[in-house]
Parts: C-alpha cells; structure tokens; sequence
C-alpha cells in the first residue's frame, strides 16, 4: 500500500554515450526489457526520444499506458513520467548515467502509487516492473562484458 520505489544500479563495461544510446531509445529500451514499448510522439528536439517524447508501453496483462520524458541531458539524464493510462498513479522514473573510469554506472529509481488501495497491490506491481527491468539490464550489462 502506498508509495513504492524500485532502485537499481547497473555497471556496463562501455562508454556512457554507448548505454545512453540503447536505454533512452525507446524502442531498443523496450527490447533491452522484453516488453512492446513505441515512441508515439518525437521529441521537438535534436534527439527523437528526447524532452517531450511519449511512448506507449503495452504490458499485458495491464492495459497499454504512456510515458512522457520531462527532462533530458545527453548522456547524463532521463526523466520521464506515466501520463496516460496505467494501473499506477505518480509514476516518476530517472535514469541517470555517470562514468566510472571508461565503463557506465547507471542509477535507475522508479517511484508509484498503486490506482487501487490494496494493502498487497503495490508489491506485487513492484515485482512485475522491477523483475524484467533488473534482468534486461544485466542482460545488456552482459553483452558488454567480453
């Protein structure tokens, strides 16, 4: 019940602009996690999946929902939050990419509130969005460590 946060920290052996690239793509985010993610809307800017953009993110057996990015630094920072559908409120993610010595740190928190005030509905979509994040993530981290 209540407020919930998923916090995941990755390191990928490859440059930050690499790792920015694949995650802040729509498209290839949503390979790199195995769920349907489309960009529905470009951003205005010089980046299509930049400030502004929206993708819708089908993640059966919940209704398709959107995302829009409200903050975007080139290979430092994405932001983005849950503006259309969902069975979550406040939905607020942060992907923040740092160097550490040539290889990439990626500090990942999710926060929501769960629509319906189930006291057990809030760790159950806990584990259901957190779950494939961590193993795609380590899936990408793992092409990198040859």
């Amino acid at each position: 019940m209540g407020k919930q946060q998923i916090i995941i920290t990755q390191l990928f052996n490859a440059p930050v602009e690499t790792i920015f690239s694949i995650l802040t793509d729509h498209e290839e985010f949503g390979r790199t996690i195995n769920a349907k993610i489309k960009r529905v809307i470009d951003s205005r800017g010089e980046n299509k999946n930049g400030l502004g953009s929206v993708r819708r993110i089908h993640a059966f057996p919940a209704p398709a929902f959107e995302e829009s990015v409200v903050r975007f630094e080139p290979n430092q920072l994405m932001e983005y939050k849950v503006t259309k559908g969902s069975p979550i409120k406040n939905h607020w993610g942060r992907m923040e990419f740092t160097d550490d010595h040539g290889k990439t740190r990626l500090n990942y928190i999710i926060d929501f509130e769960p629509k319906l005030p189930f006291f057990f509905l809030g760790s159950i979509i806990k584990k259901a969005i957190e779950n494939p994040m961590r193993k795609g993530l380590e899936r990408l981290a793992g092409h990198y460590d040859l």
